[in-house]
């Protein structure tokens, strides 16, 4: 398994799954029994966790989402992603800013993500060159 290509295809899945609310693609890039931690006090088990947490998400959004994604930056079997979104809830733009840790199995497959993130009302703008 190579990391650097696990973590890009990761990114790139979201960049484009996440606009569309494609449960399938995004919980396809867990392993079965893989943890996503919507914040540290939120853990969702499995890949059956993930999809109740992107149905629960996804179901608050009222149009298609805005995101970037940065080059992941990869140490061993973990990476860092970056990430800038612009959501609407009820018809609202949020702007969501974050980075999410990964930790993939011999798979290729997300054995751990925890999620850092920041929300502000209104859209934001990514900074100047941190997408590109």
């Amino acid at each position: 398994m190579d990391t650097r290509e696990a973590a890009q295809r990761w990114a790139r899945t979201w960049t484009d799954a996440w606009p569309v609310r494609d449960v399938e693609a995004l919980t396809a890039l867990q392993s079965e029994s893989g943890d996503h931690w919507a914040s540290m006090f939120r853990p969702y088990r499995g890949r059956s966790g993930l999809r109740i947490y992107l149905e629960e998400c996804f179901a608050e959004e009222t149009r298609p989402a805005q995101v970037w994604f940065a080059e992941p930056q990869v140490d061993g079997d973990a990476a860092a992603v970056e990430y800038w979104a612009v959501i609407h809830v009820k018809d609202k733009p949020v702007t969501v800013s974050g980075c999410t840790l990964l930790r993939f199995d011999e798979a290729g497959l997300v054995a751990e993500a925890r999620d850092y993130s920041d929300v502000k009302e209104g859209n934001h703008a990514p900074p100047a060159g941190l997408f590109e």
